[in-house]
């Protein structure tokens, strides 16, 4: 599998190579300000598999994961992990083709919008998903 994608601009473009670890819904807080959105849906990859062009800037928003970004537009591109795992999560609303890949799971789903209503039959974890 090949997913390819970008910023708003255009100034940032990557490519994501093979299958993702894991595509995931997040509904906690930093990601809903992060993105902007009412979640954060993403694919998770190793940092290896994903290349990207153009230059971007990046937001520690915890001890464990900072935000990537384009500087000139401000599209959230990335959630990259700082503590070590050499893992990055790509956002599924800056793919080319954001049908091609879907979230198998929601997380943080006591942090969820009380208007958000989730219907899609998917696994939903109050927080983290157990190990």
């Amino acid at each position: 599998m090949t997913l390819t994608g970008g910023c708003l601009c255009r100034a940032v473009r990557y490519v994501a190579l093979g299958e993702p670890i894991n595509v995931r819904a997040c509904h906690c807080e930093q990601c809903r300000k992060a993105t902007g959105g009412i979640f954060y849906a993403r694919a998770l990859y190793q940092q290896a598999d994903v290349a990207i062009e153009g230059e971007t800037t990046a937001y520690a928003s915890s001890g464990r994961l900072e935000r990537v970004f384009c500087p000139q537009c401000g599209t959230t591109l990335f959630s990259r992990a700082i503590d070590g795992r050499g893992v990055i999560g790509v956002s599924l609303a800056t793919l080319d083709d954001p049908a091609a890949v879907s979230p198998a799971e929601h997380i943080f789903v006591v942090k969820k919008l009380p208007w958000l209503h989730l219907d899609d039959g998917l696994p939903q974890y109050p927080e983290r998903q157990p190990q």
